[in-house]
C-alpha cells in the first residue's frame, strides 16, 4: 500500500465541501491523524496529479482530521471532484 493512500483518507462530500470546490477551488478530505500538512499536499499532489496552493488542516469534534486542500489556479477543483466521482 503507497504511503499516500495511508495520508489520505477519503474525499469529503457534503455541501459546505461543494460550495468550497465552486467558490474557492477548494477540496476537502479526511486524512490521517499524524499528517502533517507537507504530507497531505505531497500526497495530494500526487495522488490526483495537481499542484496544492494551501493546505488547512484541523481536528472535528469526532476526532477525525479534515484537510482544506486549494489547488492552484491553473487546476480545477471541480474537475478532480468529477474524477473522484463526488461532483
Amino acid at each position: 500500500m503507497s504511503e499516500n493512500v495511508k495520508v489520505i483518507h477519503y474525499p469529503l462530500m457534503t455541501e459546505d465541501a461543494v460550495s468550497l470546490i465552486e467558490a474557492e477551488n477548494k477540496l476537502t478530505f479526511i486524512v490521517d491523524l499524524k499528517a502533517d500538512k507537507i504530507r497531505i499536499k505531497h500526497a495530494i499532489e500526487e495522488l490526483y496529479d495537481v499542484k496544492v496552493a494551501k493546505v488547512n488542516a484541523l481536528i472535528t469534534p469526532q476526532g477525525t482530521k479534515k484537510a482544506f486542500v486549494k489547488l492552484e489556479p491553473e487546476f480545477n477543483a471541480s474537475d478532480v471532484a468529477i474524477r473522484l466521482g463526488i461532483f
